[in-house]
């Protein structure tokens, strides 16, 4: 039975723990998957960017020697008011910004978009754009950058939307028990990013270990799952992050007792660059 409770987006706020808490924690990192907890999202490791005001962030992934190299992925707390009216420094990446909290606007090529928690934004590259966040809290947010591989004839087009506006495509013979939302038109081959939102319902799996060329940046929304990354038992929750280079052997089980929902990224259509 498919749960219709609405939807929940967790967004760390940072802070710092006491001296009292241990040290160990569930951070990983390997030469196939890094691991990143929700409890190392913490005032100490933020950082600031030019350009931007009233705003810190975590840098989750970036390309690395070993690790995943098509991508970064960061979150954003933008205070109220602040934001960027020249939030990408190159002109050759593009973008997906997806809101967990507060409210957004994104303003492309002169018309503005308002964004609430679970709207996204898929902003082309060279395109002119900037982002303010307008409501009483902070937004927070995932901005996802990817340099474009650009092909003759084909122009992606900007998107914006609300995830419960996109009805979600069920995996075959999971009776939708696992699904998938799609923002961008997977069968548009002017896309080379997707980001998409997988839900499983309690006990649901991915029943074989996924082993392919796209890499991936999740971000898990809502509850808790067990996942398997190259022959390793993880267990993740709400908050927490796993970057996964290509090849990676991946499959995971949502352990309940709500369902399991993550944010993920990966590089499509594209032929492969010798």
């Amino acid at each position: 039975m498919t749960t219709t409770d609405p939807y929940t987006y967790f967004a760390p706020t940072g802070g710092h723990p006491p001296q009292t808490d241990l040290l160990t924690d569930r951070a990983i990192v390997t030469e196939a998957y890094t691991v990143i907890p929700r409890g190392v999202m913490r005032d100490i490791v933020t950082s600031n960017l030019p350009e931007w005001t009233g705003t810190r962030s975590w840098v989750l992934s970036k390309p690395v020697a070993g690790g995943a190299v098509t991508f970064s992925q960061t979150i954003l707390e933008v205070a109220p008011g602040g934001g960027s009216e020249k939030p990408e420094p190159q002109a050759e990446v593009e973008g997906f910004i997806f809101l967990m909290a507060g409210t957004l606007e994104i303003t492309h090529e002169g018309q503005a978009h308002t964004l609430t928690a679970g709207g996204y934004g898929f902003l082309p590259a060279g395109s002119t754009w900037s982002v303010k966040s307008t409501g009483a809290e902070a937004a927070r947010f995932h901005w996802v950058r990817k340099r474009y591989q650009p092909v003759a004839g084909l122009t992606p087009e900007a998107k914006f939307g609300q995830e419960s506006d996109v009805e979600p495509a069920s995996m075959p013979g999971t009776d939708n028990r696992w699904r998938t939302t799609r923002p961008l038109d997977p069968d548009n081959l002017a896309y080379d990013m997707h980001v998409n939102i997988v839900t499983f319902e309690p006990g649901a799996v991915i029943p074989f270990a996924e082993t392919h060329e796209m890499e991936h940046g999740l971000y898990v929304l809502e509850g808790k799952a067990v996942y398997r990354l190259n022959g390793d038992w993880v267990e993740v929750q709400e908050g927490d992050f796993i970057s996964m280079r290509a090849f990676c052997p991946q499959a995971c089980y949502a352990g309940g007792p709500g369902r399991f929902r993550y944010l993920l990224y990966k590089d499509v259509n594209r032929q492969v660059e010798l």
